[in-house]
Formats: structure tokens, sequence, C-alpha cells
């Protein structure tokens, strides 16, 4: 098939390696304009950019896709159908009637669950058990769609936003290459969602991931663990941002900690060679990995060479 993509992430670079593989004939990526990074403000391209420069595709980056002279641009590539993994832009009606078969989305969850910017971490966040890809048919509303084909993948129980990422990112490539012939020959037809079971999933920020330590301890382990590698998990040491990257929720009533006298939630009530215990709301937070602002990730073992935590001192 002839094939207009669009995408700008990590997340959607499988997918179009995989269709330039599979013999698709790639007409046009669309991805986000290139973006100052870093001390030096350099200009970075996307990492769809990268790749479609690498196979010599020819590359449109519209500050707003829906305004008109974007709309004429996309009109002069040939396409079957369009094909969308985390672009970062809503299209207009115009555009999504523009191909033949319209456009579908690689969306990294199990819909109608999760319809939004950040499903993969949310499904952690939230504790769930699966998550997975669904290939749909796009519509005007956020992610409402027909359902084409969907695939599921088990979330384990130390899973992060990073690597769940990586798992559905190697699925949607897959599940694109198979879907794209049947949805050409009539074979998959889009199956309506059902809204009653819609979930919505926010688009992530870096103030979401201040712990508050009024919160249990099993939903702090999880909000650290979605939110690993983007933006994390912190609190704060002597006036610095710390992040906490690694840690287990512990049931108090387990005997470990201090005693069973009243815990301030963010107090440190334990501390050995290689972790420490923070309690919080409900159960304690067994700590083993963190990161200094200014300085690199470590482990607790090293953190402790280094700086001094007390049983009573408050993050």
């Amino acid at each position: 098939m002839k094939i207009v993509y669009m995408g700008t992430p990590d997340f959607a670079v499988a997918p179009l390696e995989a269709m330039i593989k599979a013999g698709h004939e790639i007409t046009l990526v669309v991805t986000q304009p290139d973006k100052q990074k870093g001390r030096g403000k350099e200009m970075q391209m996307t990492p769809v950019k990268e790749c479609a420069l690498r196979h010599g595709i020819p590359v449109f980056q519209p500050v707003k896709i829906k305004e008109a002279a974007s709309v004429a641009e996309l009109a002069g590539y040939p396409a079957d159908i369009f094909v969308v993994a985390a672009f970062g832009q809503l299209l207009s009606e115009e555009i999504l009637s523009m191909p033949k078969f319209g456009c579908v989305n690689i969306h990294a969850s199990l819909l109608p669950a999760y319809r939004g910017a950040a499903p993969i971490q949310w499904a952690v966040i939230n504790g769930e058990q699966e998550g997975g890809v669904t290939i749909m048919q796009m519509e005007k509303g956020l992610d409402t769609g027909g359902m084409y084909c969907k695939r599921s993948v088990p979330i384990d129980k130390k899973e992060t936003g990073e690597s769940l990422h990586d798992k559905l990112m190697a699925v949607g490539a897959e599940l694109i290459v198979e879907a794209l012939p049947k949805i050409e020959s009539g074979e998959l037809k889009p199956e309506k969602q059902d809204d009653s079971l819609t979930c919505y999933a926010p688009r992530l920020t870096k103030a979401m991931g201040q712990i508050d330590w009024e919160k249990d301890a099993v939903s702090i382990e999880r909000l650290i663990r979605g939110l690993n590698s983007w933006p994390s998990a912190y609190t704060y040491y002597r006036g610095k941002t710390l992040k906490i990257w690694e840690a287990d929720a512990i049931e108090e009533s387990s005997g470990e900690g201090a005693g069973n006298e009243a815990k301030i939630p963010g107090s440190i009530v334990n501390v050995e060679k290689d972790f420490f215990d923070i309690a919080t709301g409900k159960g304690l937070l067994r700590v083993k990995c963190v990161q200094l602002e200014g300085k690199k990730r470590m482990s607790v073992k090293d953190f402790l060479l280094g700086y001094e935590v007390k049983t009573g001192l408050t993050l």
C-alpha cells in the first residue's frame, strides 16, 4: 500500500521500520517540528524524522496540521491510507477522509480503556494486569473510532512505563503490518467501541511526579514505576529534588521499620546499608535507587556513603 505515516517519538519508529521492511511504499512522513533541547539549545530532530531521512523518505513538519496549507501539502502525496502513531496533533475531518481507506491509529492500550495521550504510563500507575495495542479507525473524537484488531501484553509486577513502552512499541509494529493487507482486502472491519467501558489517560506533566506521602505505599510504588523514565517521581531531600527510581511497598504489619508508634508520612523510619524505609499514609516505601538533583542515578547503598540519612528525617 501507499502510506502517509504520521508519528513523532520513539514509539512511532518501530512501526515505520516494520512497514518499510514489509514492502509498503511510505510516500511521506509527517512529524512534529524540530525542538531545542539541552543546555546548548541545539535543534533536535524527532526520532521519526531521523528514521525517515535514513530511508530517504520526504518529511513534512507542520506546526498546525489542520491549517489549509498543511492540508494542501498532504493532498499532494499519493496514499491509500494514513497510518498514525503518537503524532501529537489532532487531525481534521478533512484529513481523516482524504485517503481511500481513511486513517488508522496505532494506540497503546486495549481500547476502549485508556483513551488519550499517556495510556502506557497510566496502565502501570493504576495497577492494571495487562496492557496492549489497538489498531483503530480514526474519527473526529479522541480515540473513539472503530477497532480493527488488538493484542494484549501482560504487565509484570515490576513493570515500568519505559519497559512497557518498549514491549508495546514492538507489538504495534507487528500488528500494523498484519492489519494493513487485511484492511485493504476488507477482511478486517472496524468494531464499534463500548463507550461505557472507557477511561481517560491524560498527558503526563512534571508536577504529577511529586510524591504525596499521605497516599499508600502501593500507590506510590506504582507511580514511581509508571513515571519511569519520564517525568519521574520525586520528593525533596534537604531542599534538593530527590528522584526515586526503584522502591518496594512494604506492609507495616510484617514487622519492618521502626516500632509501632505513629509515623509521620514522608519520614524516614528505618535505614539499612542498601535501603531506607519511608512512612506513607499506609505501609512503608522501601527505597533502593535514587538520584539527587545534579547527580547521577545511584543505588541507595552508594547514596548513603555520601549523604546522611537518619531515622526521623522528613522528606
